[in-house]
């Protein structure tokens, strides 16, 4: 079968080789699934460049998110085992933590549908416990796990404020449902929210990207706020000043979506049970952006690695002849 494979840690398009390998071996408690798509996501970059929190050995195959086939024809969400991950014809996952892919969505959007989502739920709904009326502002709202948190927003009733780079962008932003979209490129991002808000802030802050983007949340945030740290897209991790968080009377809330497989699984379950219905009465829709074949994976991931797409880029490895659909 064919795979991407990385031998050394670098920038995706340096050190990613598509080569013919042999079809992985199920382990003990493992199934082989035909990969019908993979989601290129943030942390397929990062752990490629070596600087993710998980680091399987050399060489890998990277891609963490697919829709695959099981062996009597299913169509299933899951989460590769690496180092036998998803931007390849076939892949292993764990069999206890498979999930069945939504009829509503197509492959690509399917698996589309897990880390993003689940993330935005579980930030949304289990950490900071979003209320409908609410304010909602999302920074990198244009991105694959910004896109999925403007949805759930406005799926639960809150307003929702979208901070991007860029005018093209923004329009996606607007495309998405977001109430106000804030091109941090051109606009004043502090002054924008303030006013947009009235002067109150955001209930809740919903931060992928880290950096100047937080330090924007905390001069933001409104009283009994919520900032919710996804990760830091921008490569800056900040540190807070906690006096700050005591005289504005707001929390911070961590979250690791990744730790739920482990401490808690039902609640993954759930969670996915919700998104399937929400996903069946048209109240989400992962945005694919672009879907490409799987000889065009490296470039791909590259793209997403340097932040200049939009929504989620899936790889098809049935697209034939280099040619997206």
């Amino acid at each position: 079968m064919q795979a991407w494979q990385v031998h050394q840690n670098g920038e995706p398009s340096e050190v990613m080789r598509l080569s013919d390998v042999e079809q992985p071996v199920p382990g003990e408690g493992q199934v082989l699934l035909k990969v019908r798509a993979a989601n290129i996501n943030f942390p397929d970059a990062l752990m490629i460049r070596g600087h993710y929190q998980v680091q399987p050995p050399l060489p890998f195959t990277p891609g963490v998110e697919i829709c695959g086939e099981t062996e009597d024809g299913r169509r299933v969400i899951a989460n590769p085992a690496l180092p036998y991950g998803g931007f390849a014809e076939y892949a292993l996952a764990d069999a206890a933590a498979l999930l069945p892919a939504p009829d509503a969505l197509d492959d690509a959007e399917a698996a589309a549908l897990h880390i993003g989502y689940q993330t935005g739920w579980f930030g949304l709904h289990r950490r900071a416990h979003l209320e409908a009326g609410e304010t909602l502002l999302v920074h990198a709202a244009a991105g694959g796990v910004g896109s999925a948190a403007v949805q759930l927003g406005k799926a639960a009733g809150a307003t929702v404020i979208g901070v991007v780079g860029g005018a093209e962008k923004a329009a996606v932003a607007r495309e998405l449902g977001c109430d106000v979209v804030i091109d941090r490129r051109t606009e004043d991002v502090i002054a924008t929210v303030k006013q947009a808000t009235g002067g109150r802030g955001a209930d809740v802050i919903y931060d992928p990207v880290g950096g100047e983007a937080y330090a924007q949340s905390a001069k933001v945030v409104a009283f009994e706020g919520r900032i919710v740290v996804v990760g830091f897209a921008s490569g800056s991790i900040p540190s807070p000043a906690l006096n700050h968080a005591l005289v504005k009377n707001y929390s911070i809330l961590g979250l690791h979506w990744g730790l739920y497989g482990t401490k808690n699984p039902k609640l993954i379950q759930h969670c996915h049970e919700q998104l399937t219905e929400l996903a069946a009465r048209g109240a989400i829709k992962p945005l694919i952006s672009e879907r490409v074949p799987l000889s065009g994976a490296a470039a791909a991931v590259q793209r997403v690695a340097d932040g200049v797409t939009t929504g989620r880029v899936a790889v098809l490895p049935a697209l034939e002849n280099g040619a997206a659909a």
